[in-house]
């Protein structure tokens, strides 16, 4: 036999042998639902009910069995073991297109009311809850204002929305669609709620300027949130926002100032020039290679030492600078407006807004974000919006139900091995699969 032949042989047992695992395993499947609509049945039966509802309920389940578990199974393919949605359809027989027409009905302008109300409902009652108790209590609830952008990997030039954007990820210029988040942080990260988002276009079609770039993005978005919320009767402190390097734009950070009395801390890029209060000239590269600065221990990081330092810029003007030196970590330094907030407070703030990473870690790899399949615009917002929606359930999950017992590791992990059960088990009961 020659090698080709034996290798096609082989190559075609593997094929075999794969389909009548998978047939078995959705046999069992069957089979296992199959005993759970017959023990509803008898609950229902036990409990004395007419027959008519006994077989109208049990038709919609049957109705609902069919959708759903190809909406919710399909989207997130990733919670049930599976690396794509052409895993689930190659064996149970899906219309893998079937999400991308549900979610396509609805326009974007509904997907993004249905984020920014949940973020609205959610924020609410926190503060109402927090609003009348002391001050010592009102501040263990801060909330911090985060910005941060993300490009998930999308490859179709027809899709209006896939562009060339610069990935932090990928260190490159990378292929996709670029979006901008807008979170708040309660407390040190117990909560994070996702509260606006949007999708850069990137070569805008009709009458009219350019698209928004990401800072007027991050402006529009807190001025909204911050009118929202003023409609809804609460009385809020001035923001304190936190953002990447790709945010320090004076305009925005006046605007935070002077519209919102608040403030924006960013990260300072290597090749801004500042003045110090002794008239000294410096520039960024100074502040992170040099030690000439009055250094401080940070008691709430041991090891993490920092210095405050007042200075003059020609396009920001009166700032003040945070040198931060942790061990193990390469420097870094932050500014913002002048302002006499502790560096304490600044040092709490900046370390809640790597909790974001955290969010397009869950959308990217535990949600699949960038394995939509999907061809029109209003359809990814609705897929956009559902798995903000599912990385705030896991998130608080994770923070709250998990009371900080496991890792965010330990805790996806955990939740796949739930899901993959519940999938066979539990969805079949509620004709969720």
């Amino acid at each position: 036999m020659t090698p080709s032949r034996r290798y096609a042989k082989k190559h075609t047992k593997a094929i075999h042998r794969r389909r009548l695992n998978a047939q078995e395993r959705h046999q069992h499947q069957q089979q296992q639902a199959q005993r759970h609509i017959d023990a509803l049945r008898q609950a229902l039966d036990d409990l004395g009910l007419p027959d008519n509802l006994v077989i109208e309920i049990e038709g919609r389940l049957r109705a609902q069995k069919k959708l759903l578990g190809k909406l919710f199974g399909l989207m997130f393919p990733t919670l049930f073991g599976c690396r794509s949605a052409y895993e689930l359809t190659c064996v149970r027989g899906w219309d893998k297109h079937l999400p991308s027409r549900l979610l396509g009905a609805l326009p974007k302008r509904s997907w993004l009311k249905r984020l920014r109300t949940l973020g609205l409902d959610v924020l609410a009652p926190l503060w109402r809850h927090v609003e009348s108790m002391s001050q010592a209590t009102r501040s263990r609830w801060q909330w911090t204002w985060v910005w941060d952008d993300s490009v998930f990997r999308k490859y179709g030039q027809d899709f209006e929305l896939v562009g060339h954007w610069y990935s932090g990820q990928h260190k490159r210029v990378v292929s996709g669609i670029d979006g901008v988040l807008m979170i708040v942080v309660i407390g040190d990260g117990k909560l994070v709620v996702p509260v606006d988002f949007a999708v850069r276009r990137p070569d805008p079609k009709g009458p009219g300027a350019r698209c928004r770039n990401k800072l007027e993005w991050a402006q529009v978005m807190l001025d909204q949130s911050q009118a929202a919320l003023a409609r809804r009767g609460l009385h809020l402190p001035a923001p304190l926002a936190a953002a990447d390097s790709w945010f320090s734009d004076s305009k925005l950070m006046r605007h935070v100032s002077n519209s919102h009395q608040g403030t924006l801390l960013v990260q300072g890029k290597s090749t801004y020039a500042f003045t110090l209060a002794g008239g000294q000239k410096v520039k960024g590269a100074d502040l992170i290679k040099g030690d000439p600065w009055p250094w401080r221990q940070s008691l709430y990081a041991p090891g993490c030492r920092y210095a405050r330092l007042r200075a003059h810029s020609a396009t920001y003007g009166e700032v003040t600078l945070l040198l931060v030196d942790k061990p193990g970590e390469d420097r870094f330094y932050l500014f913002c407006l002048a302002s006499d907030i502790p560096a304490t407070r600044l040092l709490r703030v900046w370390s809640r807004r790597n909790l974001i990473e955290q969010v397009f870690r869950i959308l990217k790899h535990l949600l699949a974000t960038d394995a939509c399949q999907v061809h029109s615009e209003d359809a990814y917002y609705g897929h956009l919006v559902l798995r903000l929606m599912a990385s705030f359930v896991l998130y608080y999950t994770s923070r709250v139900l998990f009371k900080g017992r496991v890792t965010m590791e330990e805790m996806i992990f955990n939740l796949k091995h739930h899901w993959a059960s519940v999938d066979c088990q539990e969805l079949e009961l509620y004709g969720l699969a």
